[in-house]
C-alpha cells in the first residue's frame, strides 16, 4: 500500500511498518511531500521518522490504537458494513441534542450511548450533536485537546465503535452533528510542529501559537483540516460539523478559511446528493459568519446564540456576573431583543469586552434556522465552578419555562443530554492527563481562576480525580421519578409540536412580546407560546387571532375568553394553537 506524508523541512523520512523501516521519496509533483509503497492492511501499525528522529505517528492517522503518542494503524470507515442507507437531515427544522460520549453512560462508549439512541429517538430530536471524538491522552476529557485530527479516541471504541454508532442512529432517523476543533490542538501528543509549518507565531490565541492559515506553508495546513473535515462527512456518514471556537481562526488571507472550508462542504453534498452543513461557535456576533458566500459571506449554515442564552439565562436566575452583566440590567428587554433580532450585542457597548461588540442581524433577511438557541450547553455548565446545571437551583416549573422558550422560539433549538429531564447530576471539567506537569498546571490553574471570584481551592473539584467524570455521568434512573417524568413529557410534546409546525422562514416571521417583568408570548406559524417565569400569577394577552386550542400547559389553564387574556400560574408555560395570520411584529 501507500504510505505519504507531507514533511517540507525534513532531509530524509523513513517509514516504520509491519516493524521494518523503509526509506522514503520525495514526491516530484508535490513539494513537500514524501511517499512510498510497502505491505500494509488493515491494522498495521506504523510510523514516520524525521531525519533520524523517533518515529511519529501519521499526522493522518485514522488510528491511533495505544493514544496520541503511540505508533498509527491502518484503518479507515470504508470497510465499514453499513447496514441502513441514509439520505440525510438538512438543518432546517432540526433539533439538536449535544452529547458527550464519555459521560452520557458510566460506561463511556459508543456502543454504551448507541443503546440509549431509542430514547432520543422517543424524545423527537433529529440530530445527536457528539462533542469531540478525536484521540486526546488517557481515558476521559471533554475532548477539546484532541490530537490526530482524522482519529477516533480508542477508548470510547475507535473508527469501528464510531461507525456503528451513526449506523444505529440512522436506523431510527437520527442524524449526526460532531464537533470538530480546529482553532488548536494538544497540546500533549501534538505531533505536528515536527512535521511541518502547522502552527505560527504571527497570531497568538488562548492557546498558544495559532494554527497557519495565512503565513508560509498554510496553503497545505489549510487542506490538511478540510480534508479532515470531509473526511469525518463522508467516511462516517455525518450530516453535519459544529466548529469550535472559529473566532479564533486568524487568517489574513484574502479569501478565509472558512469560506473555503464551507465552499468544499457544499460541493462535497452536491457530490453526495445529501444536505451537509457548518455550525460555527463564534462570539464575534458578526452576520457575515451565516451570511451565503455569493453574498460576501463565509457561509456557514448556522451558529450558535450565545446572546440568546445570557438573556434567557440571566431572566431565570438573576446572575450578573462576567458577561452576563450586560444582560442582567434589563434581562427581559434583552431576551426580547434576541428573540426579535438574534444578536444583543449588535454594535452596541459590551461591559465586559470594554468596547462596542457586534454588528445586526437582517431579521427579514435571516433564515431562523441559522441560528441555534439553548438553556444549556457543555461550556455554559461546564465552565462553572462546580459545573452546575439549571436543575440544581431552578424549580421545575422554571426549568419547563426555559424549554418552552427554547423549542417555541424562532431558532434552531438545541438541549444538553439529560436536559429533557432536568437532570441533577452536574457536568464538571474533568481531564485524565498522563503528563504529572500538565496535569498539576491544569488543576492549579483551574483553581486560581475560580479563586479570583471568590472560591476556596477545596470546592473546586480536582479535574484529575475520577470521580469527578464520575459524578458527571448522566443519572438514568432520574427520569423513572418525579419531578424528571413530567420534565420529560413536557419536552416530547414540545418537541412534537415543533416538529409539525413548519419552518417560519426568517427571523421576522416570528413575533416575540416580553414585558418588563418576564412574561412572554411568542407567535410561530399558528402555534402561540406564552410564558410566566415569575412567582405571581399572569395575565398575558395573546390578542389576534384567537386561540382555538390548548395544545401543551405545564399548569392546567383555560382558553381565553372574548378578551383574548390568558391567565398563567406562576412558574409555568402553555402552548396554544392560534388560527389565521401571524400579527404585526413586536
Amino acid at each position: 500500500m501507500l504510505f505519504e506524508v507531507w514533511a517540507p523541512r525534513a532531509g530524509q523520512v523513513t517509514l516504520r511498518a509491519g516493524g521494518r523501516a523503509y526509506a522514503m521519496e520525495r514526491d516530484p509533483a508535490r513539494a513537500g511531500w514524501w511517499r512510498r509503497e510497502a505491505p500494509g492492511g488493515d491494522g498495521t501499525r506504523y510510523g514516520f521518522s524525521l531525519d533520524g528522529g523517533p518515529v511519529r505517528p501519521d499526522p493522518r492517522s485514522r488510528r491511533q490504537p495505544d493514544g496520541p503518542d503511540g505508533l498509527s494503524a491502518v484503518a479507515g470507515p470504508g470497510g465499514f458494513p453499513w447496514r441502513h442507507a441514509w439520505a440525510g437531515r438538512e438543518l432546517a427544522g432540526a433539533v439538536l441534542y449535544e452529547l458527550h460520549v464519555g459521560t452520557f453512560t458510566p460506561e463511556g462508549t459508543f456502543d454504551a450511548a448507541a443503546a440509549r439512541l431509542p430514547h432520543l429517538a422517543a424524545l423527537g430530536v433529529t440530530h445527536v450533536e457528539l462533542m469531540p471524538v478525536c484521540p486526546f491522552p488517557g481515558t476521559h476529557g471533554w475532548g477539546y485537546e484532541g490530537v490526530s485530527l482524522w482519529a477516533v479516541h480508542e477508548p470510547y471504541g475507535g473508527p469501528a465503535g464510531l461507525a456503528r454508532f451513526v449506523d444505529a442512529a440512522h436506523a431510527l432517523g437520527l442524524g449526526i452533528v460532531l464537533d470538530v476543533v480546529h482553532n488548536h490542538l494538544g497540546p500533549s501528543g501534538n505531533h505536528l510542529p515536527a512535521f511541518g509549518p502547522y502552527f505560527t507565531d504571527t497570531h497568538h490565541t488562548p492557546w498558544g501559537a495559532a494554527v497557519n492559515l495565512d503565513a508560509p506553508g498554510s496553503d497545505e495546513v489549510r487542506a490538511y483540516l478540510t480534508g479532515s473535515a470531509l473526511a469525518w462527512l463522508r467516511d462516517y456518514r455525518l450530516d453535519g460539523l459544529r466548529l469550535d471556537a472559529v473566532h479564533a481562526l486568524a487568517d489574513n488571507r484574502p479569501k478565509h478559511f472558512l469560506a473555503e472550508l464551507s465552499g468544499a462542504v457544499d460541493a462535497l453534498a452536491a457530490r453526495l446528493g445529501r444536505p451537509l452543513f457548518l455550525i460555527a461557535e463564534s462570539d464575534l456576533n458578526d452576520p457575515a459568519t451565516v451570511t451565503p458566500r455569493p453574498a460576501g459571506g463565509l457561509g456557514l449554515h448556522a451558529q450558535w446564540n450565545d446572546d440568546f442564552h445570557h438573556a434567557l439565562h440571566t431572566l431565570l436566575t438573576g446572575e450578573s456576573q462576567g458577561y452576563y452583566a450586560d444582560f442582567a440590567a434589563g434581562p427581559a428587554a434583552a431576551l426580547a431583543k434576541t428573540l426579535r433580532g438574534g444578536f444583543f450585542h449588535d454594535g452596541t457597548h459590551s461591559s465586559f469586552r470594554g468596547r462596542p461588540w457586534g454588528r445586526p442581524l437582517d431579521p427579514a433577511a435571516t433564515p431562523a434556522h441559522r441560528l441555534v438557541g439553548y438553556a444549556q450547553n457543555h461550556d455554559q455548565i461546564g465552565n462553572r465552578a462546580q459545573g452546575d446545571r439549571l436543575a440544581a437551583r431552578l424549580s421545575p416549573g422554571l426549568l419547563a419555562c426555559a424549554a418552552a422558550l427554547v423549542l417555541g422560539g424562532p431558532f434552531t433549538p438545541m438541549l444538553f443530554m439529560g436536559e429533557e429531564w432536568g437532570a441533577r447530576t452536574p457536568w464538571q471539567f474533568f481531564t485524565d492527563h498522563t503528563d504529572p506537569q500538565l496535569a498539576e498546571a491544569v488543576r492549579t490553574g483551574r483553581r486560581r481562576e475560580f479563586a479570583a471570584h471568590g472560591w476556596s481551592a477545596d470546592e473546586i473539584p480536582d479535574p484529575q480525580d475520577p470521580a469527578t467524570r464520575a459524578r458527571s455521568c448522566l443519572d438514568w434512573s432520574e427520569p423513572e421519578h418525579e419531578p424528571h417524568r413530567a420534565l420529560l413529557d413536557w419536552h416530547r410534546r414540545l418537541i412534537a409540536l415543533r416538529r409539525a409546525e413548519p419552518d417560519p422562514g426568517p427571523l421576522s416571521a416570528t413575533t416575540a412580546g416580553v414585558d418588563p417583568g418576564g412574561t412572554a408570548v411568542l407567535r410561530r406559524g399558528t402555534l402561540c407560546t406564552a410564558v410566566n417565569p415569575t412567582a405571581a400569577p399572569a395575565a398575558l394577552p395573546l390578542g389576534t387571532p384567537r386561540a382555538t386550542e390548548i395544545l401543551a400547559a405545564w399548569h392546567p389553564v383555560r382558553l381565553p375568553g372574548p378578551d383574548g387574556v390568558l391567565h398563567l400560574p406562576p412558574a409555568s408555560a402553555a402552548v396554544l394553537r392560534c388560527d389565521g395570520p401571524a400579527p404585526e411584529r413586536r
